[in-house]
Order: structure tokens, then sequence, then C-alpha cells
């Protein structure tokens, strides 16, 4: 029984490496990742730095300091 079981064995072993080296030696397509990949990545970063860069400089925040003393308050409506 043992020598069936080691020829099984070996029968086994030898489909899965014709199948790794099938696959191995195939021509892979390339995938949306590589093919677009590193467009959206900069795309994204063009995005975030445009969004950023209007935030930052169009709605006048002003960074840092201390609104004390600034602060007037208003006039009491009745």
């Amino acid at each position: 029984m043992f020598p069936v079981a080691r020829a099984a064995q070996s029968l086994v072993a030898r489909g899965i490496q014709h199948t790794a080296i099938r696959q191995a030696h195939r021509k892979r397509d390339p995938t949306f990742h590589d093919k677009y990949g590193a467009m959206v990545l900069l795309g994204g970063a063009a995005m975030f730095s445009t969004v950023w860069g209007y935030v930052l400089t169009q709605l006048k925040i002003e960074w840092g300091f201390s609104p004390v003393g600034r602060i007037t308050p208003s006039e009491w409506r009745e």
C-alpha cells in the first residue's frame, strides 16, 4: 500500500508543479491598477491640493491670532 500512496503523492505534486509553471509563464493581462493606478493617485493628489489651496487662500481665515481685545460686543436690541 505504501508504494501506491507514494505514487499518488508524486502525481499530485507533479500536477501542482505543472500548474504553477504554466501559470508563471502565462502572459498576465494588466489590471485596472496596473493601467491607471499612478494616474488615479496623481489626480487625487491634484484635487486634494486644489481644494485645500482654495480653502486656505479664499476663506479669509486668520490663523493663530487671539481674538482677545479685538472683539467688541454689539449693541443690545430691544
